[in-house]
């Protein structure tokens, strides 16, 4: 511990040198589909204060909140009309504030998801802007252009939304002609904000410190890569590049090096909370760029104290990829004083039961077994784990939804099926034989937003519980001890000579974390009994697709 003096009152804070978020894990709750307790099929925040003690007793350090605030939900809360309330369906600020409560009660982290690259078309701004003239101060806070050819009917530019289609949509003006054009890098009803307008930020520190205020302890950023576009909007290269990968391909409007005077400027407003009263505030970004180079500028010691390193949830399943993804991060992120935030899931992706399977072997295990090493392999690695809810049950992607059911705004814009996110956004079971299992409080037929299908009976929370076999338990107990051992957590790592297929490397003092990418078992590093193992390991084994810990004195035999 150290002290400093408050810039303001002159008194001593006290800092706590081993910063919480440098080490944490961290539970992600899609809040629409976590727990319902209103019986609309709907989760809210009434649901998620529920479901408290249940994520206090699998050992998380704190939560991320999906967006909550008042949405048309075009993007299920990603086009946020208002920045500082909750939307009715989710409950209100009372009901939040007494989330805030009870986690504090039991010592769990709350982050909130913040969207500032675009909002709603339902923000009173974009309201103002649609009834304002070209050339107005409504129209500057966001990208308004004119439209090419001669009567102005063609896009500003050639450029495509990640959700597929133009990213520009032409308004209506206020006497009735085809008026000007807007940006959307997303959804036609997300319009991009324009930072290099000065209201935008501002806009954002009130929102900030609205919810710092409540006693947030700090904010995951959805598409922090993003907010700056170039400044003469030019046509892109490769225009649909963005759409073909559903990433943040075109440099034209993402990664422009504007951004990282916002990170700084953000985080001098955590700085500014933190001197109040010791307690880091924490800002983890969505950052998807090219390289771990590029990652790492993002979380210098003035800018985001995390980023999602992405390049491990989208490594093949292969000992060589993620032994050389691994190394990249710990060199060139963990070089700049920050942490590697590792994730394997998100709302976003296909899960990872379903990913790591193969074609014809589904029913054999083989995408679980892989999902429950590629969990231990995570919690081993130096630095900060998010784990998707529904990953510590095991649950895999539901690939069979009726097109009558979807609500991903891909498939609205592009008619396909293709990375559509719905079948990871079905509701938790959490307990019971048929639909809604527990999710919702309602009656009987009351009906979850999206179908469960029947085999999610098999994933219910209560059988995982009471199963010390389940994922669930293979999560507890990972965490217990990357709590309790002083060898887990922040720090480094050395990687070990083994066969072909397995990854290891050792921790600390001897602590020993091996994956068998193969199928065919292999000889163990360590000899003796492993500490924890993803699956049945014998002394001196290592089966395939199997992950497992040891303690060991010697550490490359």
């Amino acid at each position: 511990m150290h002290n400093r003096r408050h810039a303001q009152t002159g008194q001593r804070v006290t800092i706590d040198k081993h910063r919480w978020w440098r080490d944490a894990v961290i539970y992600q709750v899609y809040v629409r589909s976590f727990l319902d307790s209103t019986g609309d099929g709907i989760g809210d925040l009434a649901g998620v204060r529920a479901g408290l003690p249940y994520l206090k007793k699998l050992g998380v350090d704190g939560v991320w909140l999906s967006p909550f605030y008042p949405s048309p939900q075009h993007d299920h809360g990603y086009d946020v009309a208002d920045y500082c309330d909750v939307d009715p369906v989710f409950g209100d600020l009372s009901e939040f504030d007494l989330l805030m409560t009870d986690a504090r009660r039991l010592g769990i982290k709350v982050l909130l998801d913040i969207v500032p690259n675009h909002c709603s078309e339902e923000h009173p701004w974009f309201r103002e802007a649609l009834a304002a003239a070209p050339g107005s101060e409504a129209r500057a806070r966001f990208h308004f252009a004119d439209g090419r050819g001669t009567d102005g009917s063609e896009p500003p530019n050639n450029w495509h939304s990640m959700f597929g289609g133009p990213a520009w949509s032409r308004v209506t003006e206020q006497d009735g002609t085809p008026g000007q054009w807007y940006l959307h890098m997303f959804t036609t009803e997300q319009p991009d904000l324009n930072w290099r307008n000065p209201e935008v930020g501002a806009h954002f520190d009130h929102a900030l410190r609205f919810w710092l205020d409540r006693g947030v302890d700090g904010f995951r950023i959805d598409v922090a890569a993003g907010l700056y576009k170039h400044p003469d909007l030019p046509d892109s290269p490769d225009p649909e590049a963005d759409a073909r990968t559903r990433d943040s391909v075109n440099p034209l409007a993402w990664n422009q090096p504007e951004v990282h005077d916002v990170w700084r400027h953000w985080r001098s407003v955590c700085e500014e909370y933190t001197a109040r009263d010791g307690q880091e505030r924490l800002l983890v970004g969505e950052v998807s760029v090219p390289t771990a180079r590029e990652h790492a500028l993002y979380v210098r010691h003035d800018e985001l104290h995390q980023a999602f390193f992405f390049d491990l949830l989208s490594a093949p399943w292969n000992a060589d990829a993620f032994r050389k993804v691994i190394s990249h991060a710990m060199q060139d992120i963990a070089g700049t004083g920050s942490t590697v935030t590792w994730v394997l899931n998100n709302h976003d992706q296909v899960r990872t039961v379903t990913r790591y399977g193969e074609l014809g072997t589904e029913g054999s295990g083989l995408g679980a077994a892989r999902a429950r090493a590629a969990a231990l392999l995570m919690l081993a690695l130096p630095g900060a784990a998010y784990i998707y809810q529904g990953e510590e049950l095991g649950l895999p992607e539901v690939v069979d939804l009726p097109d009558d059911v979807l609500t991903d705004p891909i498939f609205r814009r592009t008619g396909s099926r293709a990375r559509i996110r719905d079948g990871c956004r079905v509701p938790l079971p959490w307990s019971g034989h048929a639909s809604p299992f527990g999710f919702t409080s309602g009656a009987e037929s009351a009906k979850p937003w999206l179908p469960q299908p029947a085999y999610f009976a098999e994933y219910a929370t209560d059988r995982a519980l009471a199963d010390t076999h389940s994922f669930w338990h293979l999560y507890r107990d990972g965490l217990q001890l990357r709590a309790g051992l002083p060898q887990l957590g922040e720090g480094a790592l050395r990687w070990l000579d083994t066969q072909p297929s397995v990854l290891a490397f050792v921790r600390g003092d001897g602590l020993v974390c091996a994956v068998n990418f193969g199928t065919a078992p292999t000889p163990a590093p360590v000899s003796g009994t492993p500490l924890l193992s993803s699956g049945p390991c014998a002394p001196g084994v290592l089966p395939g697709s199997t992950a497992a810990w040891w303690i060991s004195d010697c550490t490359n035999p």
